[in-house]
C-alpha cells in the first residue's frame, strides 16, 4: 500500500548503514524474501512486477523493520528476527 516502508540496518564493518524502501505510488507494496542467505526487499506493482529491489547478505542484516501506513490507528512496526542473528 502506498506509504508502507521497510527500514533495513546493515553491519558495514566499522559502522552501520540504514536503507529504506518505500511503496511510492498507489497500488504498490513492499515485499520481503529471504533465500539462500540473501535478504531481498522489493517494491512491486499490483501484478507483482518488481519496480525496485535491494539485496543484502543475511549475515550482515542487523534489523529489518516494516512500517505500515497508518489508517488513523496507533503507530506500529513489525520487527523481523532473521535466522542466525542475535
Amino acid at each position: 500500500m502506498k506509504g508502507d516502508w521497510v527500514e533495513i540496518v546493515i553491519d558495514a564493518g566499522d559502522a552501520t548503514r540504514t536503507y529504506e524502501i518505500t511503496a511510492s505510488r498507489a497500488g504498490r507494496r513492499v515485499e520481503i524474501t529471504n533465500r539462500r542467505g540473501v535478504v531481498e526487499v522489493s517494491e512491486v506493482t499490483r501484478t507483482g512486477t518488481p519496480v525496485r529491489t535491494a539485496r543484502f547478505m543475511a549475515s550482515r542484516v542487523l534489523a529489518l523493520v516494516e512500517h505500515p501506513v497508518e489508517d488513523g490507528a496507533s503507530p506500529s512496526a513489525t520487527v523481523h528476527n532473521l535466522p542466525g542473528s542475535a
